[in-house]
């Protein structure tokens, strides 16, 4: 079969030397300004830098299968491409939203030609892997054990959650991080100076002001930084035929911006993130933090009815008899949520939050149905102690039932003590009171109570 230019006739892929991210007219800038090389490449120096594990896969040639795992923006497709390059691999982009077995098929089908013609490895990068179902992911286990493709999986969302382990296990996760501010900067910097695929020549200057703003209103995504810098870009020329210099300023950026979608996933992993840090700050105690974690929720479009459950199951589980008038809030607020709804309704949820987070904070009631259901599972068919058995019929009082039981109401402070527990249980001690709040009250009462009659 004749090979043309390095390329097997009908099979997708990129060569290696193929420009990366050449600009083409109508292109968004942060497609023209997709890295083509390391030099270019902007964050993740736990990867990238020498005598780490990415850097020596890449410098070493040696074909490894990985999973790049982290939030939009930060570099997974690009650092797919240039793995491919520098492996000499052909780069063969899918996407798990869009593609299914019959893809995957003519995906490897075409690995295993261009591997037994050319005898060139082919890098499969499927984008969104965690998109793709089990039998889906199935179908990929036999061609990256034979070494047919070299799989480079790209996902926003946690692999140990989404990615079958037998695949999981065949690859290298590596975990990409959000850019950080100065990386931000210099990304659109360099947009702002490139004269072949940027905004250079001719194209506007930014206050520092205005750029350190852009990289603060980026969330650490490479790709909505340039986004922003492109419509700001816009502003400032269009400001410019108004007489006005061509400069891109604080103003121009905040309307640029306009109100950015909060990055949160009400089905993914950054759902269960941002919902454990909103718990945890209100049993650390810090409103602010779960204030800010409640916002965020609210704005990304969580449903207020999911949050308001998560904290009536805290006013329960972390706050209890501590501060009973917790669940009380918890539940008021809910019912209040379902009274006015939004936007009205964040009221309500922010009263309760920044309540909840105050609270003395106690998990002996959760605690004690922990032990209490230990027991029962194991000796849950013990006899009820004859003496708290209701006796209706005259052959149940001849059997004893009802006999001895001491009515507490009779007694000085309507208490007396008795066994209530069946005799195997007898001293067994499952709730005990903190000594926050109110349940310090009710861990001296108990206290005195568990003495027994001597007490």
């Amino acid at each position: 079969m004749a090979v043309k230019g390095g390329q097997l006739p009908g099979l997708a892929g990129v060569a290696p030397g193929a420009p990366i991210g050449e600009a083409a007219a109508g292109q968004p800038l942060a497609e023209r300004m997709r890295p083509r090389s390391l030099a270019e490449f902007v964050g993740q120096g736990h990867l990238l830098e020498p005598g780490r594990l990415l850097r020596e896969l890449m410098d070493g040639g040696a074909p490894r299968s990985l999973l790049l795992f982290g939030p939009p923006g930060v570099g997974k497709t690009t650092l797919a491409r240039l793995y491919a390059e520098a492996l000499g691999a052909v780069f063969h982009p899918i996407s798990a939203v869009m593609s299914g077995v019959k893809e995957l098929r003519e995906a490897v089908d075409g690995a295993k030609l261009r591997g037994a013609i050319e005898g060139r490895t082919t890098v499969l990068f499927v984008d969104e892997i965690h998109r793709f179902n089990k039998a889906q992911q199935d179908a990929l286990l036999p061609h990256v054990e034979a070494g047919t493709i070299t799989l480079v999986g790209a996902t926003t969302e946690n692999p140990s959650f989404e990615i079958i382990k037998p695949l999981h296990s065949r690859c290298r996760l590596l975990e990409l991080r959000p850019l950080e501010i100065e990386e931000l900067i210099t990304v659109a910097r360099r947009a702002l100076a490139d004269e072949e695929r940027g905004l250079a020549p001719g194209g506007p200057e930014i206050e520092d002001a205005a750029v350190e703003l852009l990289a603060h209103s980026a969330g650490g995504d490479a790709r909505m930084a340039l986004n922003i810098l492109e419509v700001a870009a816009d502003l400032a020329v269009a400001a410019a035929r108004r007489g006005e210099p061509l400069t891109i300023t604080v103003p121009i950026v905040e309307e640029a911006r306009q109100r950015r979608a909060v990055l949160h996933d009400r089905n993914g992993d950054l759902h269960y993130q941002v919902t454990s840090a909103f718990i945890k700050s209100m049993r650390g105690s810090d409103p602010d933090a779960a204030l800010f974690y409640l916002v965020r929720m609210l704005e990304a479009g969580e449903d207020p009815r999911f949050i308001l459950r998560r904290m009536v199951i805290f006013a329960s589980e972390d706050v209890g008899n501590a501060d009973p008038q917790a669940l009380q809030v918890a539940v008021a607020a809910t019912q209040a949520y379902e009274l006015v709804g939004l936007p009205e309704g964040v009221l309500p949820l922010s009263q309760a939050v920044a309540y909840l987070a105050c609270a003395p904070k106690s998990n002996a009631s959760f605690v004690a149905y922990g032990r209490a259901r230990k027991d029962v599972l194991q000796y849950g068919d013990l006899e009820v102690p004859r003496h708290l058995v209701n006796a209706p019929t005259q052959l149940m009082k001849d059997l004893g039932y009802g006999r001895g039981y001491r009515y507490p109401h009779n007694y000085d402070g309507h208490y007396v003590w008795q066994d209530y527990r069946p005799e195997r249980l007898q001293g067994r001690v499952y709730y005990e009171p903190s000594d926050q709040g109110f349940e310090q009250a009710l861990r001296e009462r108990l206290a005195k109570w568990r003495r027994g009659p001597k007490g």
